[in-house]
């Protein structure tokens, strides 16, 4: 399995590599860097995957289910991105946010993956009343999971 390299001058939040006065071999500094960038910059994966797949597309991501195996092994819950030789893994951080192409759904993370479920419509009747009220609470309980209302 190949690893995502450790640098010595990295930032916080994303460890994204550093150049320092003087250092040798800036290319791969850079390119490691916007190798991130291009990983994390508006994410989008195709659904959660235990074990990569047998023949990733460069560009291909997604997030790494819980108990991986293979390359995914020790990952679980990493956004996981093939540059077209390597997986890159990058830690979720509480706030983050990305799409899910499989679900079509945007997904959050706060301690775990989320997603919200689609709230029931009300379907008339004798309750449409008790229902709407049930779809409004829905809605606003899932803008609170989503961030969007405090």
């Amino acid at each position: 399995m190949t690893q995502t390299a450790d640098f010595l001058y990295a930032t916080p939040r994303h460890a994204l590599p550093i150049l320092f006065a003087g250092q040798a071999q800036k290319e791969f500094t850079v390119n490691e860097a916007l190798a991130r960038i291009d990983l994390l910059l508006h994410p989008a994966v195709s659904g959660s995957l235990s074990a990569p797949p047998e023949e990733p597309i460069t560009g291909d991501c997604y997030l790494v289910a819980n108990d991986a195996t293979g390359a995914f092994a020790g990952q679980d819950g990493a956004i996981a991105g093939w540059d077209g030789n390597q997986w890159t893994f990058v830690a979720p951080r509480n706030g983050m946010r990305l799409y899910d192409n499989t679900s079509l759904q945007v997904r959050h993370f706060i301690g775990s993956w989320t997603s919200v479920a689609t709230p029931v419509e009300p379907n008339g009747g004798s309750v449409i009343d008790l229902e709407a009220r049930a779809t409004i609470t829905e809605l606003v309980d899932a803008l609170k999971t989503l961030g969007v209302l405090a």
